[in-house]
């Protein structure tokens, strides 16, 4: 069995189609918004690489037309699997412009329903980012922020200790405001994407992100806009947040 699938967003952003290109088709772009590291090798035949802990994928571009149209995707896998990823851009009045994404593959076997749905909750939340990145960042390059937690056994109790710590309610949604302290440094942000396996908060300053990550925990996943680099920071504040 498996399973074909086709996942599609418009976003409206007050950005136009050449910083939307900017933000989706350079390395420095993708590092404010995506996950992980990465480069792109411009142009058709081109690539786009991402490198997230022990995921390195490298991806062909398939399709190259600046400020209209990004396409690239693995190669399929003997067993069928792969993801490919489209975005068009369609310029609007007044320096706006909308992004229609298009995530699409195969998930082979019989167990492909816990991962298609972390996908689709890891897909929501990466173009949540991009639509925050756009209107709150413009013009601003990321210091990407990659840190897994320690192994985490309860999952309601986690989001509830996570929830506490971020100074938020048991059930957060988008618009709350969080308190919370890194490095003896208070922060204050607002929340600005929640579901059952993710959590965003954006401060002045940068777009701090948790998922329930594959390798079961808590995963950081963020974007700084200071030369600082919190890595060491937020490791402390998950190993002593899940000890």
């Amino acid at each position: 069995m498996g399973k074909d699938f086709e996942i599609t967003e418009e976003l409206p952003v007050d950005a136009t189609p050449e910083q939307v290109w900017d933000a989706i088709a350079t390395g420095p772009g993708i590092d404010s918004w995506f996950m992980g590291r990465n480069d792109v090798a411009p142009g058709p035949g081109g690539t786009v690489s991402t490198a997230f802990g022990a995921y390195t994928p490298t991806l062909p571009i398939t399709a190259w037309e600046p400020g209209h149209r990004l396409a690239y995707g693995e190669t399929p896998d003997p067993d069928g699997r792969f993801v490919a990823y489209e975005f068009l851009i369609e310029g609007r009045a007044g320096g706006s412009a909308v992004v229609r994404t298009v995530t699409s593959g195969f998930l082979p076997g019989d167990d492909w329903a816990d991962e298609f749905e972390a996908m689709g909750l890891g897909g929501a939340l990466f173009h949540r980012t991009l639509v925050e990145y756009l209107t709150w960042f413009l013009g601003r390059t990321a210091r990407p922020v990659t840190v897994f937690g320690p192994p985490v056994g309860d999952w309601p109790h986690a989001w509830r200790l996570l929830h506490g710590a971020l100074g938020l309610p048991d059930a957060p949604k988008p618009g709350d405001p969080a308190v919370f302290t890194i490095d003896g440094v208070p922060r204050d942000g607002t929340v600005y994407q929640v579901s059952a396996q993710t959590l965003a908060v954006r401060t002045p300053d940068a777009m701090y992100r948790f998922v329930r990550g594959f390798t079961g925990s808590m995963v950081a996943m963020h974007h700084v806009f200071t030369p600082t680099d919190e890595s060491a920071a937020w490791q402390s504040w998950l190993d002593e947040l899940y000890a």
